[in-house]
C-alpha cells in the first residue's frame, strides 16, 4: 500500500492497525477467545479493509484525472466510494449473521469475529482514513496529491 499509494498508503496502514486494535479490544471486552476460526475472520476482515481503502483511493485518483482540485477529489472520492463499500460490507455482515444462526462452535466464532471486524473496518476505512487525510491535507492549499500512479 505504501509503495503504490505513498502518503495515502501510510494512512491506510495506520487505519489497518487501528482496525486490528479495535477488533482485539472489542473481543477482549466481551470475553471472546481467539481461535483459528477467529483468526480466519480477522484475516478476511483485513482483506476487506484493504479493499475499501483501494476503492477510496482509486476513486480519488479518478476524480483527479477528471480535473477536480485535490481537496474536491478527496471529498468526492470518499463520498462516491461509500455506497460500494457499504454494499459489500453489509452483504458480508448478513452472511456472517446467517453463519452465526445456523453454525455451531467454530463457525459461530468465525461469524462473531467477522461481524466485529466488518463493523470496525467500516469505521476505520471510511471515518478513520478520512480524518487522517483531512488532518494532513485539510484546510491547506494543495496543488498535487501524492497518491501514486498516473494521477
Amino acid at each position: 500500500m505504501i509503495a503504490y499509494y505513498r502518503v495515502f498508503g501510510v494512512v491506510a496502514n495506520v487505519a489497518l492497525f487501528l482496525n486490528l486494535v479495535l477488533i482485539v479490544a472489542f473481543m477482549s471486552s466481551i470475553g471472546a477467545v481467539l481461535t483459528l476460526p477467529g483468526i480466519a475472520g480477522i484475516v478476511l476482515t483485513v482483506g476487506m479493509a484493504v479493499d475499501a481503502n483501494v476503492l477510496i483511493f482509486q476513486r480519488i485518483r479518478e476524480e483527479l484525472a477528471e480535473g477536480l482540485s485535490p481537496q474536491k477529489a478527496i471529498h468526492e472520492g470518499y463520498d462516491r466510494a461509500f455506497s460500494t463499500i457499504a454494499d459489500a460490507n453489509i452483504t458480508t455482515l448478513v452472511a456472517s449473521v446467517i453463519l452465526f444462526a445456523v453454525g455451531t462452535g467454530p463457525i459461530k466464532g468465525f461469524a462473531i469475529t467477522l461481524s466485529i471486524g466488518i463493523l470496525t473496518s467500516m469505521f476505520t476505512a471510511i471515518f478513520g482514513t478520512r480524518a487522517i487525510v483531512n488532518l494532513i491535507y485539510g484546510g491547506k492549499p494543495v496543488k498535487k496529491l501524492p497518491i501514486g500512479g498516473k494521477a
